[in-house]
């Protein structure tokens, strides 16, 4: 698979992925409609067995390697749920895996992956530090180097996602994406471009780290300050492949801030029976921001994760 993808590339992983992974549920909760003054549907990929919907994707990339380069193995960087993914689908098919992680990766997040039997490295004060130290390993090992954004296999993936919800509810008004690298956005797009022209993509992303939706607005890649503590949204740049395809279908792009976010994590756990980690209250927190822009109507939005961490989860009783 190259990086022209297509919906025929999305329709094979959903047959591929069949075998591994059932759809995962999408819920209204009245208390939490009467919040946002709109039907919102939460689509749980915070159920997945990492706890995120990468896993989709990193499942979809193993499946189409050649045997001799699961052989060699794979060397990816993230700040943690890419690199679940990426273990976890190792871990299905036996290639060796190895993900460097900022040395400020939180501690649950190493302690999973490496449950998940991958080599965890811990380098750098930031993604791009690890992305630089990633590439070296890669390349001494004549392994798979897998770019968190612009692998069309994990983007394929990612797309299931996105059939189930418009399989589901094909009356939709707007699905609201978070994003890091900008994978599920880009996914939407594609997937709705051909099961649901008439629903709006929204994309979200931390004002703290704001590469994608800036990168979107300019029209070119760009490289901005990372601040955000949401570890899912923490992405330093934009990745080409997921900004071609939401300049193309993306309808907006809304920032919100680390305490909106938070304050949506909070009313996902009381209203919605949710656990959701700060990028998977993302997409909720901009329904919030922005009432009269949802008011009234049918919005899908995306429980990306639900890997919160030991401060997030204390931070949820006050």
């Amino acid at each position: 698979m190259d990086n022209a993808l297509t919906f025929a590339d999305v329709a094979a992983a959903q047959d591929l992925l069949a075998g591994h992974l059932p759809a995962t549920p999408m819920w209204s909760y009245p208390a939490l409609d009467a919040v946002a003054g709109a039907t919102v549907y939460v689509k749980h990929e915070n159920v997945q067995p990492v706890g995120a919907f990468k896993v989709r994707g990193g499942l979809t990339l193993l499946a189409g390697l050649p045997a001799e380069q699961r052989e060699r193995g794979l060397v990816t960087y993230s700040t943690g749920n890419h690199a679940q993914s990426i273990a976890y689908a190792s871990a299905i098919f036996g290639a060796p895996c190895t993900v460097v992680m900022p040395l400020t990766a939180s501690a649950e997040k190493v302690r999973a992956l490496r449950a998940l039997g991958a080599t965890a490295v811990l380098h750098g004060p930031d993604l791009a530090a690890a992305q630089r130290h990633a590439e070296q390993l890669a390349t001494a090992a004549d392994a798979l180097l897998v770019s968190p954004g612009d692998t069309a296999a994990l983007l394929a993936g990612v797309g299931t996602l996105y059939v189930e919800i418009f399989t589901a509810r094909p009356d939709l008004d707007a699905v609201v994406v978070p994003v890091g690298s900008g994978t599920g956005a880009a996914a939407a797009c594609l997937v709705a471009a051909k099961l649901a022209p008439h629903c709006r993509v929204v994309a979200v992303q931390s004002a703290a780290s704001r590469a994608a939706y800036d990168s979107w607005r300019a029209g070119t890649c760009v490289e901005r300050p990372n601040r955000t503590r949401v570890d899912g949204l923490a992405t330093g740049r934009g990745f080409a492949l997921p900004q071609q395809l939401m300049r193309t279908g993306l309808t907006d792009f809304h920032l919100v801030d680390d305490e909106q976010i938070g304050a949506a994590q909070q009313l996902l756990a009381s209203h919605a029976h949710t656990l959701a980690e700060g990028a998977g209250a993302a997409a909720l927190a901009a329904v919030l921001a922005r009432p009269d822009t949802f008011a009234g109507q049918r919005v899908a939005v995306v429980c990306t994760g639900g890997n919160a961490s030991a401060a997030e989860i204390a931070a949820l009783g006050g």
